[in-house]
């Protein structure tokens, strides 16, 4: 059944409920739709883009590129996903979400262009937030990949700057069953002749003769540039010299470094068209924020969100776990999506959590507790209760830890969105 059309009054509600109808599937690679709707709508692309992928580190190295550009004085356009409350958290604008207003006049402009083509949910998105950008009259673009990168929606731009973070297995239902096979996906948004930025020091063989065989610019983290991590400092160093006396960026965990230091890469690379200060660098790793990445909320118990949802990024947590103060007991709420890798993230996390309330995610695609609880009890852990939410289980954990303990939310973007709303529901329950 074709969609009804939307009205002129349509709210940003009706839209997002409307590109959800219109593809079949959530997820469908390939670029020859986007690309025929991105002819229709005629924007150009006037301003330098960076495109950021990999399989940990997008978000925090988009954040860093975007604070640091703005304490440069440009206009920004940054556009991420998946969103934790707010779909407008995806399309930002100088710093700021976009309005709904923005977003439903660039839906608008998508929707007349794309006839009777069928794009998918972000698909869609991606072409909404460059026409939001394009109207918003940005100086730069920063573009995180949603899914691999060679068939990603956002390689339909050309990227004048190509980064990809940290690279390991996941998607692998879309991506490949080896770093190889991700990695060449990965490569995909890399341009002839243009810097293809690598923040991992050990990047695939095939990234490597993808780059190799287009002629990109390549910078591999530790061979082109890298960092040295001081006392209360670090330095970056690079085929352009060094920058010393930098601040620790305001995001928590060692890896911080590393997604910094990509980020001043990318920046040293395109540095003729977006010339940047060493204030303007100090400036934006003191001023980034981010969250959901390793955020530690104020207050007692601490609660910790984090949306790592692979075996890497579990393994980066409980890194960051193991370097905060003593806590005497951890509670983990739990959640995670059906097609992830569970087993790993428990057993990279496991040693640091005391005590378990796991919960079921909502969708098609997520974990019952059930489910949770029957792989944690594989590993020899004992689950203290199962929930129906996130936010459930975040309620119980609040009840039953001391005040010194500390609560740990992790696993999904939706386990993260969960406790975040039960924390708002809990604010203005206080507030009223």
């Amino acid at each position: 059944m074709h969609p009804l059309p939307l009205t002129p009054r349509a709210s940003l509600q009706d839209w997002l409920a409307h590109i959800e109808r219109l593809h079949a599937q959530p997820i469908e690679l390939g670029l020859d739709r986007v690309r025929a709707v991105q002819r229709a709508l005629g924007v150009g692309q006037g301003v330098p883009v960076i495109t950021v992928g990999g399989t940990n580190g997008k978000g925090s190295t988009c954040a860093m590129l975007e604070r640091i550009l703005l304490s440069a004085g440009y206009r920004v356009g940054l556009y991420t996903s998946p969103h934790l409350i707010d779909y407008n958290e995806r399309v930002r604008i100088d710093g700021r979400p976009a309005s709904d207003e923005a977003l439903c006049g660039s839906f608008a402009k998508v929707e007349a262009a794309r006839g009777d083509t069928p794009l998918t949910y972000f698909e869609f998105g991606t072409l909404a937030a460059w026409q939001a950008f394009s109207m918003a009259g940005v100086e730069a673009v920063i573009l995180e990949v949603g899914l691999g990168g060679r068939l990603d929606a956002v390689n339909v731009f050309d990227a004048d700057c190509a980064i990809v973070t940290a690279i390991d297995l996941d998607h692998m239902d879309y991506l490949g069953e080896t770093r190889e096979a991700i990695g060449f996906e990965k490569a995909g948004i890399f341009r002839p002749g243009r810097p293809a930025i690598v923040g991992d020091a050990q990047p695939p063989q095939s990234l490597l003769d993808h780059a190799g065989i287009i002629g990109a610019e390549l910078q591999v983290m530790g061979q082109d540039f890298g960092y040295m991590a001081e006392q209360g400092q670090w330095t970056w160093w690079g085929r352009r010299g060094r920058r010393g006396g930098l601040a620790h960026p305001a995001l928590r965990g060692a890896i911080q470094l590393a997604n910094a230091c990509t980020a001043i890469a990318a920046l040293e690379a395109l540095a003729d068209r977006l010339p940047v200060s060493m204030q303007d660098i100090r400036c934006g790793l003191i001023e980034v924020e981010l969250p959901g990445r390793f955020q530690v909320l104020p207050g007692r118990p601490a609660v910790v969100l984090d949306v790592g949802h692979n075996p890497q990024a579990a393994g980066v947590l409980a890194d960051n776990l193991g370097g905060m103060a003593f806590h005497p007991e951890t509670w983990a709420v739990f959640g995670m999506l059906a097609d992830k890798d569970i087993a790993g993230v428990i057993e990279r996390v496991k040693g640091r959590v005391d005590r378990w309330f796991v919960a079921t995610l909502p969708g098609p695609r997520g974990a019952t507790a059930e489910i949770l609880a029957r792989i944690l009890a594989d590993h020899g852990i004992h689950v203290e209760a199962c929930f129906d939410s996130p936010a459930d289980a975040y309620r119980a954990a609040r009840e039953q830890s001391g005040e010194n303990d500390r609560i740990v939310a992790f696993g999904s973007f939706l386990t993260v969105a969960g406790v975040l709303h039960a924390i708002d529901d809990e604010r203005k329950r206080h507030t009223t």
